[in-house]
């Protein structure tokens, strides 16, 4: 019955490509397409935070349950979590990034300030802030890509409210959704929003209803996927995920759309996430101390 179904190709799939952030997102976001796809394309790989992780998702990439999946070595700004969820605003190079962002441009100007005088691992403090580099990372990400999409494509990437509200991949969106204009593709987006991302995902609901596609998940084959990333460990969601039965695709809409009254998207595939999360990937604490030394540094900067 699977095999049938699988043969009964929509023409949505025909010349296609998932493009994910991070490894581990186009299995996520896109389990229903994920082995019927032409091809996958995925951003980052190494993250200063992580050391070592980029390794690993370079070994479970070449150890992948399918073919021409590849992976444009790009590192991660290490956004997640600094942009203001409650009051979104976008920006050119994504979404706007807020106090989070500055604390932890604090946290780094310290810790690059005590590795000085003390015994300190420059390996484990950012070369850049994570404003410069996210800027940098849309730059990066459009020049990669650029050569890779074509006219005529059908391109699956994150939605524009960064599924959970994650600020790389509203940054994903919004390259791709440059490229469509300057190349002529079709951009597809699927269905999954979180209570954080729900400010920002509510600028993209149209007046009418428009036409989606629904499709059964793989969940074999999901499981298999995860299974490599365990054991290269490099992970990242919940040991515990249920895969959705089912996921819902439609054309994505500008990212500057105009919020209009009435509104109407698809059937949401509606999970919470940990709150705690977005703090887990910083290794420093900023005490009082340390703060204000790091604000004499970043003055000293300055002038």
């Amino acid at each position: 019955m699977t095999e049938t179904r699988r043969e009964a190709r929509p023409d949505f799939l025909d010349n296609s490509m998932i493009v994910g952030a991070h490894p581990d997102d186009e299995l996520l976001w896109f389990t229903s397409i994920l082995p019927r796809v032409d091809e996958v394309v995925i951003v980052y790989s190494d993250f200063w935070a992580q050391p070592g992780i980029g390794e690993r998702r370079r070994a479970a990439i070449a150890d992948y349950p399918r073919g021409n999946v590849t992976c444009l070595d790009i590192a991660e700004a290490g956004a997640y979590g600094c942009a203001e969820w409650t009051q979104p605003r976008p920006s050119p190079h994504g979404i706007s990034l807020g106090l989070e962002a500055s604390r932890r441009e604090i946290t780094r100007l310290a810790r690059k300030s005590i590795s000085k005088v003390a015994p300190l691992d420059i390996t484990r403090i950012a070369a850049e802030g994570v404003a410069r580099a996210y800027e940098a990372n849309f730059h990066a990400i459009y020049d990669a890509l650029k050569t890779r999409v074509r006219p005529g494509m059908n391109v699956f990437t994150h939605n524009p409210w960064g599924e959970y509200g994650h600020e790389e991949h509203v940054q994903l969106f919004r390259v791709l959704d440059r490229l469509r204009e300057e190349v002529g593709f079709r951009l597809w987006m699927s269905n999954y929003c979180t209570d954080r991302a729900m400010p920002l995902a509510m600028r993209y609901f149209h007046r009418a209803p428009g036409g989606y596609i629904r499709l059964p998940a793989d969940k074999a084959f999901a499981d298999r996927v995860a299974e490599v990333y365990r054991r290269h460990d490099c992970w990242t969601w919940a040991v515990d995920w249920a895969w959705f039965d089912e996921e819902c695709f439609m054309e994505a809409p500008a990212a500057d759309s105009e919020p209009e009254a009435h509104r109407h998207l698809f059937p949401l595939n509606f999970f919470t996430i940990d709150a705690q999360r977005s703090s887990k990937w910083l290794p420093l604490a900023v005490t009082m101390s340390v703060a204000s030394a790091a604000i004499g540094v970043t003055l000293a900067e300055a002038i």
